[in-house]
């Protein structure tokens, strides 16, 4: 995939999963809602979640979105990536909130400031918001080797 093409597919993906390094070295995986936020993924996690403890320890984090049932209709797109953490209120509210507007958790699509900040304010400081910096993409569209494999 070109450079437009990853970036489309990661905003119309709906699971990402995301991986850590634990203390004892081993990657620990997640699955994550997530956001893309001017040419970063971001999501939120709960403070205290194995994730974001492996993250303060190491930023190094891996990203894959996949999809396809046919091995002509394999796409994804890997991320290797350095996470930035905040636990700005404002910053984890605005990652908060575009992820609940994306994944529909207030039952719409375009909740307001004042229904964000009611529904998930008060949960703003349990959380952490995560913005990943890719240093490396590898993408694959099997649907575009026309049978030959």
């Amino acid at each position: 995939m070109n450079k437009t093409e990853v970036w489309q597919y990661l905003a119309a993906s709906h699971t990402l999963q995301v991986a850590t390094i634990g203390r004892d070295g081993w990657p620990h995986v997640a699955p994550m809602w997530f956001i893309i936020d001017d040419g970063c993924v971001a999501f939120r996690s709960f403070t205290k979640s194995q994730k974001i403890l492996n993250l303060r320890r190491d930023p190094t984090v891996t990203l894959l979105a996949e999809s396809g049932l046919e091995y002509s209709e394999l796409r994804g797109v890997m991320i290797k990536g350095t996470a930035t953490l905040s636990t700005d209120h404002d910053v984890v509210l605005d990652v908060y909130g575009r992820v609940a507007a994306k994944y529909r958790l207030l039952g719409e699509p375009n909740p307001g400031a004042d229904l964000i900040e009611s529904a998930l304010g008060r949960h703003v400081d349990k959380n952490t918001a995560v913005m990943v910096s890719a240093v490396s993409v590898v993408s694959w569209d099997h649907r575009k080797l026309g049978g030959v494999y």
